[in-house]
């Protein structure tokens, strides 16, 4: 009978457990895509001044401009991938991460999603959304302290997470009428400079591709 009432305590401390459990990203190594040093990999539209490397963090300010991931790693091509980064925002500041994108001289990123990445900027869409397509008003983290900001792709599913909780959980469908062109695809990152107000940080960028 002990040995019996053991099993069952087990099964079920297993399936409470498993309520909590995260988004699977697979058993693939993690990738860095920023050496903590300079700019290499990494290519900026617009305004390149707007991205600087101080003490082993990414620094953003200074104009609108997107940084792109141009590196060897898969190409700067990527499909099924977990990425990581760890993020530290400021008073106002506004940015986002792009994936499934492509380098752009000009504009805003027409290709691919945007991850959003604001804490108090006057934009109600709030870090952790998925721009225009699944936006959230909540918020996950706090200016000036460092959080963790993640972002899944498995075939047309788009998970994003803040400090290990998921903020979106999108698969994607027919386009939107406003945003045809946010489609899964495959292609590579880009760190948004959203205005010369904007100060962000970004440290620890990785990724972990998905076969």
């Amino acid at each position: 009978m002990r040995k019996v009432l053991s099993i069952a305590a087990v099964i079920m401390l297993s399936v409470v457990c498993g309520c909590d459990e995260q988004p699977q990203s697979g058993s693939g190594e993690w990738i860095s895509l920023f050496n903590g040093q300079d700019l290499s990999g990494w290519k900026a539209s617009e305004t390149p001044g707007c991205f600087s490397v101080e003490d082993g963090v990414l620094k953003l300010k200074g104009g609108r401009s997107h940084l792109f991931y141009v590196g060897d790693v898969e190409s700067a091509d990527f499909k099924d991938f977990h990425f990581s980064a760890k993020v530290k925002t400021t008073t106002g500041s506004n940015s986002g991460i792009y994936f499934h994108t492509k380098y752009q001289e000009k504009g805003w990123p027409d290709k691919g999603y945007e991850c959003q990445v604001n804490v108090s900027h006057s934009d109600n869409k709030k870090g952790g959304g998925l721009y225009g397509i699944q936006d959230t008003k909540e918020l996950y983290a706090n200016d000036y302290q460092w959080y963790t900001q993640e972002i899944i792709v498995r075939g047309k599913n788009i998970t994003t997470m803040i400090d290990g909780k998921v903020v979106a959980n999108y698969t994607e469908g027919k386009p939107l009428p406003k945003w045809g062109n946010r489609r899964l695809s495959s292609g590579t990152f880009a760190l948004q400079g959203h205005d010369p107000t904007c100060l962000v940080y970004f440290k620890d960028i990785k990724v972990k591709p998905l076969r």
